[in-house]
């Protein structure tokens, strides 16, 4: 694995149970996951696993929880109140919504009486994940309306926070604003995490599944100022080559899945592309020439000359699986000799420096960094 260490990730490595399947949909493939699941986690731990999985179409999991592995052992979902401040007083709220932006908020019941240190924190929290910071107003019971932002709020702007779903009194209105609509739903998302973490909200002894499904086919590329694939490019699109011809790329939805647990992504998967048509005009929309699949891509491209099944599949990580029944909070629990931050197994003192004769074999030589500490530079 070429990627950095996270919580529920190793670098360097991953074990995975790899299942690909012949002549399938998706249907197939859920049916069978889940019957190994379900009969996995029950033998493995006595606590709950409700089914059958609950399918989350990605934009829903998105809009209602800001993440694509959503956390299912508590029901607080994010909701949109840009429409409740768009005249609101406060300039930096009301002008963001006006200008394109977005407000996205969380009712969070039996916190209204908390002290101001508590909503503090929270408030360095989210900044620390790369927000502006959290507007919130408290409703205690039978008390007067507080928060940071409260005495600014208008009558009605506050009864449109009481109509909100899910409010009642002794609840507290936490708020997130942003420009950037995709970022600020992932920061609500993190805020609704750590929510559950701190109130001990999480659904004990349970292992929630769900399914997330209907991923894009394609997002924007900012940077580069075109079209690409979202996930995986060799997935078959949902409507083939008709949604290719037809559809806008942004509004094509591919045949990806993942399945999630207690939040923690268990691993994606798909039906495959194995049409050579298909692939080249799905190339085409990200900006790729059929020479450029024929080449960068020519063992599948040959291969799918001479015609291959329709095929799928799924390859959830044992480590993550095991992290979850262990009830660890880290793959690093589960794993003999993990590998520290840097990719460095210290049991074993791996990598190691090689030797000339090592780099002779393979015809490489190891080139030192330029010096910066230059006469230029010391001056």
């Amino acid at each position: 694995r070429d990627a950095d260490a996270r919580a529920d990730r190793s670098p360097g490595e991953f074990y995975q149970l790899d299942i690909e399947m012949a002549f399938v949909t998706q249907e197939d493939i859920f049916t069978a996951l889940e019957a190994l699941l379900v009969k996995t986690f029950r033998h493995f731990s006595d606590w709950q696993v409700p089914t059958p999985f609950p399918r989350i179409p990605f934009k829903d999991a998105m809009r209602d929880y800001g993440s694509d592995k959503p956390e299912l052992r508590f029901d607080m979902k994010i909701q949109d109140v840009s429409e409740i401040f768009r005249q609101c007083e406060l300039s930096f709220i009301s002008d963001c919504i006006v200008g394109g932006g977005t407000a996205r908020a969380l009712v969070v019941p039996g916190v209204a009486d908390r002290s101001r240190k508590f909503f503090d924190g929270l408030d360095k929290f989210i900044k620390r994940q790369g927000a502006g910071g959290m507007a919130w107003v408290a409703f205690p019971e039978g008390g007067e309306v507080k928060g940071s932002i409260a005495k600014k709020l208008s009558a009605e702007e506050l009864e449109g926070l009481k109509k909100l779903p899910g409010w009642v009194e002794g609840c507290a209105v936490m708020m997130i604003v942003g420009a950037d609509h995709e970022r600020t739903l992932t920061y609500t998302g993190r805020l609704r995490v750590e929510l559950g973490e701190q109130l001990e909200l999480c659904e004990p002894n349970t292992f929630r599944f769900c399914w997330i499904v209907d991923f894009p086919m394609y997002e924007y590329n900012e940077d580069e100022e075109r079209v690409d694939f979202s996930h995986n490019p060799f997935s078959m699109p949902q409507g083939g080559m008709q949604a290719l011809e037809e559809k806008e790329p942004l509004d094509i939805l591919a045949w990806q899945y993942d399945i999630v647990c207690n939040g923690v992504e268990l691993s994606s998967g798909a039906i495959r592309n194995h049409h050579p048509d298909i692939m080249v005009k799905a190339f085409e929309l990200a900006g790729y020439s059929r020479d450029d699949v024929e080449e960068q891509f020519k063992a599948l491209f040959n291969a799918f000359q001479y015609g291959a099944p329709p095929h799928g599949g799924i390859a959830p990580g044992i480590d993550r699986i095991v992290m979850l029944l262990a009830e660890a909070s880290s793959i690093r629990d589960v794993i003999l000799f993990p590998m520290n931050l840097k990719a460095q197994d210290l049991m074993m003192g791996a990598p190691s420096e090689v030797s000339q004769t090592q780099l002779d074999e393979l015809h490489l030589a190891l080139i030192p960094p330029e010096n910066t500490n230059s006469d230029t530079n010391a001056e």
